[in-house]
């Protein structure tokens, strides 16, 4: 005998909570919180039953998007991929409203629900550092020695707060739970122990030199290796270099973040360099070679004759060779024609004499010039015919 099952359709975890599918982690809770408060059955007296359906089902569509691989799973399969009778991920609809809030509201008041005892241990803050570097230093790669204030275990109480000989004892005002329960109208939420602010410990007798912390600042002094070709915006991870953490937690990161400073003559795109080349009108006329600065010292640079002003030059593999990887980049020279200042009379009667050659009979010594003079009086012909 065949038996067919008919399985009622959910619905959309995303319309449940009111959500676009590509909304962030904040958006989705930020929602959740709101639907949790509106389907609260103390907020709906006239009908409860229908608000516990509509919050459970409001809280399972939450664990799921909640969840990165849960939220995966159900935008590639839909429910099947997270419901647990179809073989997917743990399905939601259980649990009491305790739990629901503590889930909402432990964040704003600083707890989790279910009485749980708040972890002491904590892991140190990550710190950044920012470091300035010629563009020699960043294409080349350098060694840096870097002066950092950071907090670290304190080594006469080491790291616990308590004077030496002595240690924590249990919290007397949440009898080490780390948290105490708050009444808020109809709601009762939980928050941290304002006593032993969640750890549930109390230091009855503080650590002097680092009053009862755990941790005190020093200038810790580290040696950073720069590879070759690092650009302003990358960073350098130092791991373990950061705070020290609480009550015997992992120490955080320290991220050396680069910035290249200004060059006198190169401009950097990239893996590119680019800069300008001053030439004089006798050789832009005639043409010549030019000794031109690079990062690895001067090379040659053949100018031809009739170069105009703007000129761009490519000398490649003389630029950088990336950090990640990839060809070493080019250095371009853009050629700016160079008037001469101060002349001499004799001099002046030169260029005049020059001058009066290149436009004798007509000829197009100056191509650009003339272009454009002729764009002009076409322009004005237009305006006046």
């Amino acid at each position: 005998m065949l038996a067919v099952i008919y399985v009622m359709a959910k619905e959309d975890f995303y319309k449940l909570l009111g959500v676009e599918k590509n909304a962030s982690e904040a958006e989705i809770k930020k929602s959740y919180r709101r639907m949790a408060m509106k389907y609260h059955p103390d907020r709906n007296a006239d009908n409860p039953e229908k608000a516990e359906k509509k919050f459970k089902s409001v809280k399972e569509a939450y664990e799921i998007l909640s969840d990165a691989k849960k939220r995966a799973a159900y935008d590639q399969f839909g429910h099947a991929g997270v419901d647990q009778s179809m073989g997917g991920g743990p399905g939601g609809g259980s649990g009491d409203f305790g739990d629901i809030f503590g889930d909402v509201f432990g964040d704003i008041f600083g707890g989790g629900g279910g009485g749980r005892r708040r972890s002491n241990v904590q892991a140190g803050s990550d710190l950044r550092y920012n470091l300035e570097l010629s563009l020699e230093e960043a294409v080349g790669g350098t060694e840096a020695t870097v002066k950092v204030p950071v907090l670290v275990a304190c080594k006469v109480c080491n790291g616990s707060g308590a004077k030496k000989g002595s240690s924590p004892v249990t919290c007397t005002t949440c009898q080490g739970q780390g948290q105490v329960r708050m009444q808020q109208g109809f709601f009762s939420v939980q928050q941290a122990c304002p006593t032993c602010h969640g750890t549930g410990q109390q230091i009855k007798d503080p650590c002097r030199p680092c009053h009862g912390k755990g941790r005190v600042q020093e200038n810790k002094t580290l040696s950073v290796k720069v590879p070759s070709g690092v650009d302003t915006g990358d960073r350098i991870r130092l791991a373990g270099e950061g705070e020290a953490g609480v009550n015997g937690g992992p120490s955080g990161d320290l991220y050396v973040q680069v910035q290249v400073k200004d060059h006198a003559i190169f401009t950097r795109d990239g893996a590119n360099l680019y800069c300008e080349v001053p030439i004089s009108f006798a050789t832009a006329c005639i043409g010549g070679t030019l000794e031109v600065p690079t990062l690895n010292g001067k090379v040659k640079l053949k100018i031809p004759a009739e170069t105009q002003t703007g000129k761009l030059f490519r000398l490649r593999g003389k630029g950088v060779k990336p950090v990640r990887g990839g060809a070493v980049g080019d250095l371009l020279c853009r050629v700016q024609i160079e008037t001469p200042v101060r002349l001499t009379k004799d001099q002046k009667a030169l260029v005049k004499k020059l001058q009066e050659s290149l436009t004798d009979g007509g000829k197009h010594h100056s191509p650009q010039e003339h272009s454009w003079t002729d764009g002009v009086k076409s322009f004005f012909d237009k305006l006046t015919g």
